[in-house]
């Protein structure tokens, strides 16, 4: 009976294996049914299985403009993907003995202040890492986002006091960007170089990621390279890419699959790397970094039944069908990427594409994923499409509403006395705005972050929206004012329209106060 039972289970195992391989056709024709279903013009695709690089491929174009095709080696922004990367870093820091993980921040940037004094005090390293601040989703992003603004690093630290909390230290999950620069400044104190010139030396140049650079002003050759893509009204249209460096430490990586295989390579190889096997940073931190910091909700269904979710140092940390999932995606305007490792499955999968729907690259990446787990796959394409045309409609009636308001306003000629509202108002992190009346119209405009500028429209009393010059923010804001006995306007909050608009611009952090 024990023979052949083991001999069972190894047919079983065989045969889970033999249905585990996806073939290139098989992706090929999901990808392009992808680029088709959420108008995508460009993705492209790496599996790493057992040590090797099974697929590396470019699907559609970089750019509806040129129609130049994608191969495995153009180049994407990896946003967020970058975190891992900098967490990366100060793993080899502290395997080289010059720093601790839970050495307090304040130890190598003095200056570093969060709102609350019992907090500046006891902020780790490892706090910068794990979205537990207390600070609400995307605080203070607005300093970096959409790109262009005139912050630099020293302001970003200087200005995360004036950051109030919304939840106790390290008793909730709010993912930031900032504190990850902050992150890259202390691997900068550290070491003496820079974050870019730290990661590009001591990570991707070992690495052989010869086509990688840690921002996009750093690329060598950018003849091979994708351009952002956004929807408008139901057409895609090219929009400008971001190139401030501020960003850098939380999301300036351009790479392609290429080259991001050999980084997935390492990870799955407990930090080791090349036919000599030298170690990029040791087990102990690796496992460091694939730890769970910071508890997240998790829901338990089918086909996953996960169990538990969380973040680590620079990783979304969770469990699929009894296996560890190690994860993170990556979002700038017109570009999100995905990648996903399973390193019990030595299993890694990333999807780069240059539109912005995360429901795309999640449908690529969960079939795969399947086919590796023994899973029958659902026709992801099919589902996500729908809930991100569910989540669409949602959000359009919001905008719809208000826009309809508007309309109604402007029909029925109600008037606003626009001296009540022009001035200059300040927000003690963000700055001066200016509302001004130009030919019977009243316009907003940001003095450090010059793209947030567009016309104001009456909305309901004491209530303004704002629409933007720039239509492909999907960023619209109401404007709420509070004004004295006299009814001038004193103070302004702001929040965005849609419940769709990307948590980056996070208008709901703004308190703006009239200066003149």
């Amino acid at each position: 009976m024990k023979k052949i039972s083991i001999s069972l289970l190894v047919f079983l195992a065989f045969s889970i294996h033999s249905f585990a391989q996806i073939t290139e056709q098989e992706v090929d024709n999901l990808v392009n049914r992808t680029l088709t279903t959420f108008n995508v013009p460009g993705i492209a695709v790496a599996i790493v299985k057992d040590g090797k690089v099974v697929l590396a491929k470019g699907y559609g174009v970089k750019s509806i403009l040129t129609n130049e095709k994608v191969d495995a080696n153009t180049l994407y922004a990896i946003a967020s993907n970058t975190k891992a990367f900098t967490s990366a870093a100060l793993a080899i820091l502290v395997d080289e003995g010059k720093v601790k993980w839970d050495d307090k921040v304040i130890t190598y940037l003095p200056n570093f202040k969060m709102y609350n004094d019992y907090v500046t005090n006891e902020f780790t390293i490892r706090d910068l890492l794990t979205h537990r601040s207390g600070l609400g989703l995307g605080a203070g992003d607005l300093m970096v986002w959409p790109g262009g603004t005139d912050f630099t690093t020293q302001d970003i630290i200087e200005n995360l006091k004036y950051l109030k909390p919304v939840s106790a230290f390290r008793t909730k999950y709010d993912y930031d960007n900032l504190l990850y620069i902050v992150a890259g400044e202390v691997v900068h104190k550290v070491s003496g170089m820079s974050w870019c010139d730290f990661v590009e030396t001591r990570i991707m140049k070992p690495l052989e990621m010869k086509n990688t650079a840690a921002s996009f002003v750093r690329l060598k050759d950018t003849s091979n390279i994708i351009v952002p893509h956004i929807p408008v009204n139901g057409k895609l249209i090219v929009t400008t890419r971001g190139k401030s460096q501020v960003l850098d430490a939380a999301g300036g990586i351009y790479s392609s699959v290429n080259d991001m295989s050999k980084w997935l390579l390492m990870q799955l190889n407990n930090g080791k790397y090349g036919t000599e096997n030298k170690q990029l940073f040791s087990e102990k931190e690796h496992n460091e970094m694939w730890t769970p910091q910071t508890i997240m909700p998790a829901t338990t269904r089918p086909p996953y039944n996960v169990h538990f979710s969380s973040y680590g140092l620079g990783w979304y940390l969770t469990d699929v069908k009894g296996y560890k999932q190690v994860r993170h995606s990556g979002a700038l305007e017109g570009i999100v990427t995905l990648v996903t490792l399973l390193p019990e499955l030595n299993l890694g999968i990333i999807v780069l594409t240059n539109q912005q729907s995360g429901d795309a690259f999640y449908a690529i990446s969960n079939t795969i994923k399947d086919s590796y787990l023994g899973v029958k796959s659902d026709d992801y394409v099919t589902i996500y499409r729908k809930w991100e045309k569910e989540d669409e409609e949602a959000g359009d009636k919001t905008t719809d509403e208000v826009w309809a308001l508007v309309a109604k306003n402007k029909k029925e000629n109600t008037k606003i006395d626009f001296n009540n509202y022009v001035g200059t108002y300040k927000d003690v992190w963000f700055g001066e705005i200016v509302i001004s009346e130009k030919k019977g119209k009243l316009f907003f405009a940001s003095k450090r972050s010059p793209g947030l500028t567009g016309e104001l429209f009456l909305h309901k009393d004491k209530n303004l929206v704002v629409k933007w010059n720039n239509a492909y923010f999907h960023a619209d804001a109401h404007l709420f004012f509070e004004f004295d006995s006299n009814g001038k306007a004193i103070a302004i909050k702001m929040k965005p329209i849609s419940e769709l608009t990307d948590f980056s611009y996070d208008f709901q952090d703004l308190d703006l106060k009239k200066v003149f």
